[in-house]
């Protein structure tokens, strides 16, 4: 196979959640395989490290503010970015929240709305905006981030889990729903990575020595871990895989 199919020159990319993390490692790492890069988060001036690393690699890249847990945010986002690219091939759904930790029974109904909206509907109403385009052009490829928290109930992440559960089940929906127009809809599950979001779990001597314990490679992952499984998926290398789900957890979940 040529190493060409692996590349992503000419293509446009949007990732959600990425002044940071995993969706800065993710930006980061499409720029790298070619391609242009729209970013969003909650705080403009937390894009600016993100959009100067891709600037750095010679990509075009918009940076804007967006709550994807907000319909109306979502649209003007999308609309900015198509005011300036006639079409977007790469849709990374990243962005994610959980501001509860413990039992679900303890779990509060905001909670529950705050993490489904983010998580989860947030994705779906970026699916079918940038889906409808995607359809007409019959070409595109979606790669939602779900977590390995929905295939197996995370500890105190009771409803992030069944959010990320919900997000493997739109992937595979939108998948047998959109293949026969040559839209690819696949995700990724990471294990525990290294950030800031998952701060609670490696800080903690007793979590961590749990996980690293019941994982073969005997680590926690980093942030740039994920980038090259969502660019292969993002590529023509992956022409043949939708629907799928990419476990990132160091073989936990074997």
């Amino acid at each position: 196979m040529s190493k060409e199919k692996f590349r992503l020159d000419g293509k446009k990319a949007i990732v959600t959640g990425a002044s940071r993390g995993i969706g800065q490692a993710l930006a980061i790492a499409l720029a790298e395989a070619g391609a242009d890069v729209a970013i969003c988060g909650r705080k403009a001036e937390a894009l600016e490290e993100t959009a100067g690393q891709i600037k750095s690699l010679g990509r075009d890249v918009i940076a804007l503010p967006c709550h994807v847990g907000k319909s109306d945010q979502i649209r003007a986002f999308l609309d900015q970015i198509y005011e300036k690219w006639d079409f977007v091939d790469i849709l990374v759904n990243n962005a994610a929240t959980n501001p509860i930790f413990g039992p679900t029974l303890n779990a509060e109904e905001w909670a529950f709305d705050k993490i489904m909206a983010t998580n989860l509907k947030g994705p779906f109403v970026l699916c079918l905006e940038v889906g409808k385009k995607m359809l007409k052009a019959k070409k595109g490829s979606i790669i939602n981030v779900s977590s390995v928290a929905g295939i197996t109930p995370g500890m105190g992440l009771g409803v992030y889990s069944v959010s990320k559960a919900g997000l493997i089940m739109l992937t595979k929906v939108l998948a047998s729903e959109w293949g026969s127009a040559g839209v690819r809809v696949n995700c990724v599950a990471p294990g525990v990575i290294k950030t800031k979001f998952s701060q609670a779990i490696w800080s903690n001597d007793v979590f961590l020595d749990e996980v690293t314990k019941t994982t073969p490679l005997c680590r926690i992952g980093e942030c740039d871990e994920i980038g090259g499984s969502v660019v292969f998926l993002a590529s023509d290398a992956a022409s043949f895989i939708t629907g799928q789900t990419i476990v990132i957890d160091g073989g936990g979940r074997m």
